[in-house]
């Protein structure tokens, strides 16, 4: 009885040896063919067609990629670049800056001690310009948030668009105070 069981120790004991000598050769083929986790580049030519179609949520294709471009522009990686695009085809990220670089519906004012404070509810914006001029501005936040601003010779080509941009502005522009009336005795 006592062989057998220095005979399953030993069976045991080579093993134990032979996984763990595997692993580490698992280990060390794995490391020198250089078995990494793929980095997820943005293609500049997709963003650029999904940023000038009248509404990328709407293309499947369009919405891991822009939302992708959202958290690289969110943790200040550049805009991707479209070889490709040809020449006055081309997109830009701008930041926000409010009242200048803010739609006004968008735009927010607070009080603060020296005057007012603006903000603006988008972080960003980009920018697609299409045979030199521009063609549509996204506006984007850092949380995932966008609104597509259509300039008229996009919504004259696309013929249909997503309208929440203008819809935003109608709102906004019925809710400011009437104009004072001017005075016709002055």
């Amino acid at each position: 009885m006592n062989d057998f069981h220095t005979l399953d120790r030993t069976a045991v004991a080579a093993k134990r040896s032979f996984v763990k000598r595997f692993a580490a050769l698992c280990s060390l083929l794995a490391a020198l063919a250089g078995f990494t986790v793929p980095a997820y580049a943005v293609d500049g030519c997709k963003v650029l067609l999904c940023l000038a179609a009248p509404s990328w949520r709407s293309i499947p294709e369009c919405v891991p990629t822009i939302n992708q471009l959202h958290r690289d522009l969110a943790r200040g990686k550049p805009f991707p670049s479209c070889s490709m695009a040809g020449a006055g085809n081309s997109a830009n990220n701008t930041w926000a800056s409010a009242p200048a670089n803010c739609p006004p519906q968008y735009t927010r004012v607070f009080e603060g001690e020296s005057g007012p404070i603006y903000s603006c509810d988008y972080s960003g914006a980009v920018t697609v310009n299409i045979n030199g001029a521009p063609f549509t501005r996204t506006w984007w936040s850092m949380g995932g948030e966008t609104v597509t601003e259509f300039t008229p010779a996009a919504k004259t080509q696309l013929g249909t668009w997503d309208s929440k941009f203008d819809d935003d502005y109608a709102i906004w522009l019925a809710s400011l105070p009437p104009p004072a009336p001017t005075c016709s005795t002055c």
